[in-house]
């Protein structure tokens, strides 16, 4: 038996996680995809013109964030094209988590910047921080505490 109770050889294991993989950059990439286009859309509306320099500053940084991220999440799967067919799958299965983890802190930033901007934009600038700063730390809650409790606990339990 191999360290997590799976009876599977090193090929098959690199093959159960890099289909994991997989499935978690398809609902990440999405979300990344749809959030970078509407950031895309919103210097066509007319409203943007009316946009103070720090609010333009932010535009840029968020639609730059963004890029970042739906860049970060598609390159496992130019990676797999690049790297199929020369036995590396292990390497490409770390190489593409890594680039996942990257991927989502990277999505995070961007949703936490659009959320400032949105609400700067449309409401008074002073409810834009602390809503921001509640959003940033529930992604905190549910992206790190609550698995590291998880993982604490199981290594207590087990």
């Amino acid at each position: 038996m191999r360290d997590d109770d799976r009876d599977e050889t090193p090929a098959e294991r690199a093959d159960r996680r890099w289909n994991e993989t997989l499935q978690e950059v398809r609902v990440a990439q999405t979300g990344a995809q749809i959030l970078f286009g509407f950031l895309l859309s919103v210097a066509f509306t007319p409203r943007f013109a009316q946009l103070g320099p720090f609010d333009r500053g932010l535009y840029v940084v968020t639609v730059a964030v963004g890029a970042l991220a739906t860049g970060t999440m598609i390159a496992p799967v130019a990676y797999h094209q690049l790297l199929s067919g020369h036995h590396l799958k292990p390497q490409l299965v770390r190489a593409a988590g890594r680039l996942v983890s990257i991927g989502i802190v990277l999505l995070a930033l961007t949703v936490t910047l659009s959320v400032l901007l949105l609400l700067r934009v449309a409401t008074a600038h002073w409810i834009a921080w602390p809503v921001t700063a509640c959003v940033t730390g529930w992604f905190a809650i549910c992206w790190l505490v609550m698995p590291s409790m998880l993982l604490r606990s199981s290594a207590r339990n087990g």
